[in-house]
Parts: structure tokens; C-alpha cells; sequence
């Protein structure tokens, strides 16, 4: 009986409060500095393709959803700095896990998933990013949140019932 008046405890406190409602289209809230969304590819500040079409983000990925197709590069089309380039680079973003695999996988910082979580389509292939697609600014941008809010310990932030309660063979009732 205890119980239960402690879990209708934390509805009625909160049943008097104002809700809070965002109005989604017009304000998007802040994402965590960290958080991995839509997939980005770069170019050196003298407009070279930074990826080099090594392939290693393709075989980061643990849900096979990068393809890479390498070209030579040749002195009269130069697309990246390296011997290489990718050809044909494409993600099914309706596969991926947004693990952060490929960013941490390619040596030369060509691919980051930014901050951008918007990406619904119509239709299946419409998810099947290309390289253009790829190297093009989002249109779009999702604010971040500054690291600070983020760094406070849960057990500093106000306490909800039931949470933290560590149970021990010497404390069999809970640590209250």
C-alpha cells in the first residue's frame, strides 16, 4: 500500500504543473554535443574531396550500408589529394545505426555525422544518400547544446522515486 501512494506521489506532484509544450517545427531543441545524426562528407580548404576512397568507413560499418567505389586520380582531374578517390560513394541511411563506426574509421576526418536528425523521405531510395548529396551543407541545421548542462552526475539532478535504489545483501531494503 506504501508503494503505491509513493508512485501516485510523483502524479499528483506533477498533475498542478504547467505542462510544457515545444512548438516542434519552430523551436528545435538542442541536441547533445555528441549526438551522431546525419552523415557529412568534407573538403580540404583548396576544395579537394577529403575522402581518398580507401573504403575503410565501408568496412567499419557493422550494418553494411556504405558503399565505396574507388577511382584513380589522374593530373588532369584531380578529386582528392590522394592517389585515389571515391568514385561512387553512397549510404542507405534506411540501414544505418548512426554507431559513429565510419567517422572513426576513416583516417583522413572525410566523413562526420553532424548534429542534423530530420531525415524522413517518401520513399526508400530517396534514403540512399550519394556523394553529391553527401558534400552538400544540410539545408537545415539543428542547434547543439553547450557541454555544460550535460556534465552534471543524474544523482546531482532531483531525485525520482525508485531511481538509485541499490540493494545489497547487507541492505535488502534498498539504500534509503
Amino acid at each position: 500500500m506504501l508503494d503505491q501512494v509513493k508512485g501516485f506521489s510523483t502524479t499528483f506532484r506533477h498533475l498542478f504543473q504547467k505542462p510544457v509544450t515545444q512548438q516542434y517545427p519552430d523551436y528545435k531543441r538542442p541536441v547533445y554535443p555528441r549526438f551522431r545524426g546525419r552523415h557529412q562528407l568534407h573538403r580540404h580548404d583548396n576544395g579537394l574531396e577529403k575522402c581518398v576512397g580507401c573504403s575503410l568507413c565501408a568496412a567499419a560499418c557493422p550494418s553494411d550500408c556504405i558503399r565505396v567505389v574507388p577511382a584513380e586520380n589522374t593530373p588532369d582531374n584531380r578529386v582528392s589529394a590522394g592517389e585515389r578517390h571515391a568514385r561512387i560513394y553512397e549510404i542507405n541511411m534506411a540501414r544505418c545505426i548512426f554507431c559513429g563506426y565510419c567517422e572513426l574509421a576513416c583516417p583522413f576526418d572525410a566523413i562526420t555525422l553532424g548534429n542534423d536528425f530530420e531525415l524522413s523521405e517518401i520513399s526508400r531510395e530517396a534514403l540512399v544518400y550519394t556523394k553529391s548529396m553527401l558534400l552538400e551543407k544540410p539545408a537545415l541545421r539543428t542547434p547543439s547544446a553547450a557541454i555544460d548542462p550535460f556534465d552534471t552526475p543524474a544523482q546531482d539532478e532531483e531525485p525520482v522515486l525508485g531511481m538509485y535504489d541499490i540493494v545489497t545483501a547487507t541492505n535488502p531494503e534498498g539504500a534509503e
